[in-house]
This record gives structure tokens, sequence and C-alpha cells, in this order.
């Protein structure tokens, strides 16, 4: 049993968790919208928190009130204070004071609801973007651009995205926090809803929804960019890419191995991501910095990276590979992809 006079151990505890809430990513933070959508959600946010703040607030006071009010003295006599029991006043005040608090509520996130999905569907400047979730990894399609990429979502700021969400094997669930709340990919079925973006940035997304072993690393990344930027970065994903001499048996390797699943054209769509351009990303499988050692990690044994995922293993030293490739191999396939900008 632990003694009061000792809870002042749990103080630099205490501390250290309120210091940590302060922690975290700008870029994957709702309190920190950077888009409209997500500023609208955010002082939804802020409404509830401050109808739920004013109702503690009350009932402790009442609380407060009625314990020291009515608290009894010594030499007081056992008496019952006065009974409020059927009182119509009193059961009239508090049936219509919480009423009035749920409309407060309601007709705003009703009124942004329906907002978000007439913006989607009335806007005809928005650019149209279709999102299949698959695991663990994300597809991006421009139907209107004719072009398709993966786990790097590509907008122009200030500018309506109007989004079809589907998904191909299980549910999932998109979401960016920094331009709005999340929305579910279904298999068999399509969602629709708008982001926008204000700024010239790199935001992260993240499935939001359990739908399996790698779902935490299920990530992908939004960039936003000036309009003027975003026409240039469709035309380089249009224009074919050169592949330099050296990398000429690394492209056979990969045409030989890799090309069932991965396209590497501007519209191609595949069982796995579309890799054109994939010079230019970041990241590898989404989580991992882009280098020659990821990409190998990556390339011999994918399900030590993301456990669960579809993409089988091509090392001769790890295990059930699909076609057991040599290093040198494996080499040549990662100065091929490194190609591709």
């Amino acid at each position: 049993m632990i003694r009061w006079q000792n809870l002042w151990r749990f103080i630099p505890l205490f501390g250290l968790m309120a210091l940590l809430t302060g922690c975290g990513d700008e870029t994957i933070s709702a309190l920190k919208p950077r888009g409209p959508v997500a500023e609208d959600q955010l002082f939804l946010m802020k409404l509830s928190f401050g109808i739920m703040l004013l109702v503690v607030v009350v009932v402790f006071v009442i609380y407060l009130y009625v314990l020291v009010r009515f608290r009894k003295k010594k030499g007081d006599k056992d008496i019952i204070p006065k009974q409020v029991e059927g009182s119509h006043t009193l059961e009239i005040i508090w049936t219509v004071i919480p009423i009035i608090l749920l409309l407060i509520l309601a007709v705003p996130t009703v009124q942004y609801t329906f907002k978000v999905l007439e913006d989607h569907r009335e806007n005809e400047d928005a650019l149209h973007v279709k999102v299949t979730a698959h695991a663990f990894w994300w597809q991006f399609e421009y139907p209107t651009l004719g072009i398709a990429t993966a786990q790097d979502l590509v907008i122009p700021t200030n500018k309506k995205i109007a989004f079809e969400l589907t998904a191909s094997d299980v549910k999932h669930s998109f979401w960016v926090p920094s331009l709005g709340g999340k929305m579910d990919t279904n298999p068999g079925s399509t969602n629709v809803y708008y982001l926008e973006a204000s700024d010239v940035d790199v935001f992260k997304g993240k499935c939001a929804e359990l739908c399996g072993a790698s779902h935490a690393l299920m990530d992908f990344k939004v960039v936003s960019m000036e309009q003027a930027d975003f026409d240039q970065w469709v035309a380089k994903m249009k224009a074919p890419a050169a592949v330099p001499a050296e990398a000429k048996r690394g492209e056979e390797l990969f045409k030989n191995n890799c090309l069932a699943c991965h396209a590497v054209n501007a519209q191609g769509l595949g069982a796995g991501p579309n890799l054109n351009g994939f010079a230019s990303r970041e990241l590898v499988a989404g989580i991992l910095p882009h280098s020659d050692e990821s990409l190998k990690k990556w390339i011999s044994d994918p399900q030590s990276v993301k456990p669960g995922n579809k993409m089988p293993a091509f090392s001769e030293n790890a295990p059930n590979p699909m076609t057991p490739l040599k290093d040198q191999e494996i080499d040549d396939i990662i100065k091929y992809l490194n190609s591709l900008k």
C-alpha cells in the first residue's frame, strides 16, 4: 500500500509524462492543421472539448457547493434537507440544457460532414485521385492526368483533391492527420471525400485501421507543391526514363524477375507498386531511408522488413526465395532502380 507522504517520488514521472505529450512530428498532428478540412475538424474538436469542459466544471461546482453547504457540523441534529424530487422547474432545466448543448455540437458537425461530400461532387476544378489500399502499401491513380504512382502522393497546393478510396484485399483506412480526418477504404466499394493543402510541405499519412501484421508500417507521404512544380512533376512522370549503359544488366534482371508485378511507366498498374520515378522517392517500402543498403535488405528478404507483405524474397540466402539471386545480381537491380529518376 502506497503511503500519501511517498507520492512526491512520482512527481518526476508525472512531469516526464506531461513533457512527452508535447513531443511528436508536426506533419502528423491533427492539432496543427495545414488545410481547410483539417481546420474545420480542429474547430469541431475544440467545440466538443469546450462543451465537455463546461459540463465537468458545472457538475463539480455544484458538487462542491452541496458538499460544503450541507455538510454536517459538530452539534447538528440529523436533519434531512429539503427534497427537490418532482420539481418541474429543475427537471425542465436539466433536460433542456443538455439538448441545447447537443444541438450546438450536432449542427456544425452535420454541416461540415455534408460540406466535405458536396465539395467532392460539385467541384469540377478538383484534381481527382483514386486511392487503392493494399497490404501493406498505397496506390495512387490520377485518371485525368493519365499517371499512376505508389507510396508518394503528390498534389498541388490550394487546390481541392477529390479522392475515391477503395481497397484490394481487406479493410484499411486513409489518414493524413495534418490535412483531415481518416476515411475507410473497403474492398468492393468506394468512399469519397476531399482534402486540400494550404502550404508547400511533406505530410505523413498512415493506415488508421488494423489490417494485418504490418499495419503499423503501412505509411505513405503526401508531397504538396506549387501548381507549376506539380505540372513539371506530371511531365517528368510521363517522360520515359533513360537507362544508362551501366544499368542495362540490372534492367534485364528486373524484367525477368520483377516486371510481372511492378510497372515502370506512367500508367502502369500491377500486383505491386508502380516504380516509375522510384529513384526520386525518399523512402523504400514506405519506411526505410532510400539507400542501397535499404534496397538490398528489402529485395533480399521483404518479410524481415514488413511481415505479411506479398512480395517474395529473392536472395539465395533468404528462406524460401522465389528466384534465388546472387548478391551481385541484386546489386545490378538496385543500380537500375536508382536510374529511374
